[in-house]
């Protein structure tokens, strides 16, 4: 009997101290959001290449910026650079939060062979570099981007993302806008899927198990506009979910806890008015997603006094 005690003692005291372990990584992991607010770097990010019906190829690039809040904008050149020709390669300028994947796409011919397109950024006084060549181990197909975004939940695969198809974007009117400061421009998107995979609302945080080994997502059929070059600040009306992985409680983000994609819009037509707050030249790009594979299209906006 006493040894059956000692072992009763023995297993209450490990589910406190899992408990009290669970919390503390609980803590420190708001805490850590909290300390990387602002201040952090960028890195771009090489995701992998799919080739072209033609044979040429595509190298699909993303980034990770380290802050939970802080923007950070750097003009295409020596601090955002894409080489060997140092041209403008389509790369963002304006980098939203955290983890960014599958941004942009440069193509490069059939006959790349072992060449490798180096993209280069400087953020807070440090370079970084991703590389982007045609080696095996980086081919990416759809199951893979769609696993990367989190549509296939915890399990990191589902047979239900077999087949599906991205979304089909359409944005009404010209691709080059002009717009006077303060004055509301109308964007007006229209988006439709196959629906795949189902709608599938992301479950509430476990206080058991408080992190997440493998990335999840809510699913269905989404459309987001952001800032993807310029460096004044956008405001969107109505306010629109983030398209990058915040993972924090209660954001209107697929990647929160407990969140759940909203009925699409009648006719599926997205309606949304933007204002701007500095003069200059912008790109605004709309993003459709299903929570596992997206959509893009951008428009050049001149905002004048």
């Amino acid at each position: 009997m006493p040894q059956r005690r000692d072992r009763g003692d023995f297993v209450s005291r490990m589910a406190v101290f899992i408990a009290l372990l669970a919390s503390v990584m609980a803590s420190q992991d708001v805490q850590a959001q909290q300390s990387f607010a602002t201040g952090q770097t960028i890195s771009p990010a090489y995701e992998g290449w799919t080739q072209n019906s033609d044979g040429s190829f595509d190298l699909v690039f993303g980034y990770m910026n380290r802050n939970w809040e802080e923007v950070i904008d750097v003009p295409v050149g020596p601090g955002n650079t894409i080489e060997p020709d140092g041209s403008d390669r389509g790369q963002p300028t304006h980098f939203q939060p955290r983890r960014n994947r599958f941004v942009f796409r440069v193509r490069v011919p059939a006959d790349f062979g072992e060449q490798e397109l180096v993209w280069t950024l400087t953020t807070q006084g440090q370079t970084q570099r991703a590389y982007g060549t045609l080696k095996r181990d980086y081919y990416i197909d759809d199951l893979v981007i769609q696993a990367n975004f989190g549509a296939a939940g915890a399990a990191g695969a589902t047979p239900e993302l077999s087949g599906n198809e991205a979304p089909v974007l359409r944005v009404e009117g010209n691709s080059q806008r002009s717009v006077r400061l303060g004055q509301p421009l109308t964007l007006t998107a229209i988006a439709t899927d196959d629906g795949k995979p189902r709608a599938r609302p992301l479950a509430p945080t476990n206080p058991r198990r408080p992190g997440r080994i493998t990335t999840d997502s809510a699913t269905g059929l989404r459309l987001s506009w952001f800032v993807y070059r310029g460096e004044g600040a956008a405001h969107f009306d109505p306010p629109q979910i983030v398209s990058w992985e915040d993972t924090r409680v209660g954001r209107q983000s697929p990647w929160s806890p407990g969140w759940s994609t909203p009925e699409a819009p009648e006719d599926n037509r997205w309606e949304t008015r933007v204002t701007f707050s500095e003069p200059g030249s912008y790109v605004l790009r709309a993003l459709v997603h299903d929570g596992g594979l997206q959509a893009y299209h951008d428009i050049d906006v001149t905002v004048s006094r």
